[in-house]
């Protein structure tokens, strides 16, 4: 089963901030789709329902980006 999740992402301004994110976050098994706007401030991702939040937020991190609470 997959689940649909929107993130709150602090510090992407521009395309390429878009892809890096993007980009780490579909090297996570389980991750089937990802899509993030920086003019939202928001990812949406498309997960396997193993994948949780605290495997999420530290590639976002590791990416130079903030998830905002």
């Amino acid at each position: 089963m997959v689940q649909r999740r929107s993130i709150d992402v602090s510090g992407m301004s521009c395309n390429g901030c878009e892809r890096n994110v993007e980009n780490a976050l579909k090297n996570i098994d389980g991750v089937r789709r990802v899509e993030a706007d920086h003019e939202a401030g928001t990812v949406e991702i498309v997960v396997e329902d193993d994948v949780t939040d605290d495997d999420l937020g530290p590639v976002i991190h590791g990416a130079g980006y903030e998830v905002v609470a």
